[in-house]
């Protein structure tokens, strides 16, 4: 039976797979299928991807907004970062959804299957590939704790402490690696095993997209990433494995941080009361939340972000009513039961940094030159997917879009289980051995616009769609403000 490997670089770029930076890697995708056109979930930062992934949904369909977002059933008022503690007391206090809908991990023990994920990533990354563990066979190895949680202490036994975190993060990330090949897939045997990678995120947040640091941090992955394959080709399980890359987004650098609460603090929106907005900062992306509910206040925060010159695209949602100049949340899939009222992306453009990356965009927080993510840029917008094995096509760039939503169905298509007819995403069938060929799948590029007046300048926001079958991907979007004419 064949079985599936999954492994998560955080952050990686498709253009840092080159032999030069990754030669494992690249050599790897050169043998099996490149997405060409592979899309994260906006706002786009990790842990709502990591949900994304896991449930074949959009946000609005997962509830996860963001990072960090409002959890309205357990504090309208609160920040609620998107973390384990967090999750866990959500789990406890709620009706014990974390996600609403079902991860793979529920799924596939529901048919007699086995997830299992080991990450190094945030905790709430972590928590997310198997929030409810009371109803899943499956397991999450984090360091800070693992589901079922009485497993934690039985891996400290196995392989020691964990290591310090660092930059890069490389005793972390090959520790998390001898765990999958030492315990994991010889004793446990799942049907589907993920290696998430903190790296190259994790130092490209600090020093930048392609630094030495970030360099350093690639090939390290890149290292532990050949190591497992060689140890699947010599243990006679490579034959048997489809094997699956992903990164979560891709990357900006910042152009400049902008204090988004302070100024709408100070433009005269209290937390709560009368025209009360709780500000969630996402990197390269804010989500607002009105407090109580009101449409009003939501109209009047719109108009008054348009007016600024780092305000990107803007959404509503459909409890913030049909505001003028904003597009559709449901555009990004951000529409559901936890929606926030607003989300935008701050403005973005196509500069390169100091080792030439192109892509630059406002953000929440970092530092100028650093990297960051969270946009709507098509930077950040198109990001890695890679596969190969006896499931999959040879030698195939595929042009045709795809996402992270498209994981969980792609997953279940593989291992012959129904499921994806409930998901956003689609099984990638045009990657598959025996799928249709690219140019029998239909591609509908979609450009969706508005205009709006606001205090004597036009505020033009732009954001295009690609479509494939009900499957919706963003592709990029961003807003300009033209003078009025006298």
């Amino acid at each position: 039976m064949t079985q599936i490997f999954m492994m998560v670089f955080d952050g990686l770029q498709p253009s840092q797979v080159i032999p030069e930076l990754m030669p494992r890697l690249s050599a790897f995708a050169d043998s099996g299928v490149r997405f060409q056109k592979h899309h994260p979930v906006f706002p786009t930062v990790t842990r709502i991807n990591a949900a994304s992934m896991v449930t074949g949904r959009y946000p609005g369909g997962h509830g996860l907004a963001a990072n960090t977002m409002v959890m309205r059933e357990l504090d309208p008022g609160e920040l609620f970062p998107v973390l384990e503690p967090g999750l866990k007391r959500l789990s406890e206090q709620s009706d014990g959804r974390v996600l609403l809908s079902p991860p793979l991990a529920e799924i596939l023990t529901h048919y007699g299957r086995q997830y299992v994920a080991v990450g190094v990533g945030t905790s709430g990354n972590a928590f997310v590939h198997n929030p409810h563990p009371e109803h899943s066979n499956g397991a999450t190895i984090h360091p800070e704790f693992c589901l079922p949680h009485d497993l934690h202490s039985e891996i400290i036994g196995k392989f020691g402490d964990w290591p310090d975190e660092s930059y890069p993060n490389s005793a972390r990330v090959q520790h998390a690696g001898r765990i999958i090949t030492d315990y994991v897939i010889p004793e446990r045997q799942p049907d589907v095993t993920l290696l998430w990678s903190s790296e190259p995120d994790k130092s490209q947040h600090r020093d930048g997209v392609n630094s030495d640091l970030s360099k350093q941090a690639l090939l390290m992955a890149d290292t532990e990433f050949g190591r497992i394959l060689d140890w699947l080709d010599e243990t006679e399980r490579l034959e048997d494995t489809d094997v699956i890359v992903l990164s979560d987004h891709g990357y900006s650098t910042i152009t400049e941080v902008i204090p988004v609460e302070t100024m709408v603090r100070d433009a005269g929106f209290p937390t709560s009361g009368d025209n009360g907005v709780v500000v969630a900062p996402n990197g390269g992306s804010v989500i607002f939340y009105t407090n109580p509910p009101d449409p009003t206040t939501a109209e009047r925060l719109a108009r008054w972000l348009m007016i600024q010159p780092w305000c990107g695209a803007l959404l509503s949602s459909e409890a913030a009513g049909n505001i003028a100049g904003t597009l559709p949340m449901d555009l990004a899939g951000g529409d559901g039961a936890r929606s926030p009222d607003l989300a935008m992306s701050f403005a973005w453009n196509h500069d390169e940094n100091e080792q030439g990356v192109p892509g630059h965009a406002f953000s929440s927080g970092g530092a100028p030159g650093a990297g960051q993510h969270g946009s709507m840029s098509p930077h950040e917008l198109c990001n890695t997917m890679i596969a190969g094995g006896p499931s999959f096509k040879s030698g195939l760039l595929n042009e045709i879009p795809s996402g992270n939503v498209d994981l969980a169905p792609t997953v279940l298509e593989l291992l012959g289980l129904p499921g994806a007819e409930h998901m956003d995403g689609r099984p990638l069938t045009e990657a598959l051995e025996g799928g249709p060929g690219q140019h029998e799948v239909e591609v509908r590029v979609e450009h969706h616009t508005m205009r709006r007046t606001v205090f004597k300048s036009e505020y033009h926001q732009i954001v295009r769609t690609s479509r494939v079958g009900n499957t919706q991907y963003l592709d990029e979007g961003d807003a300009r403000r033209d003078p009025m004419r006298t």
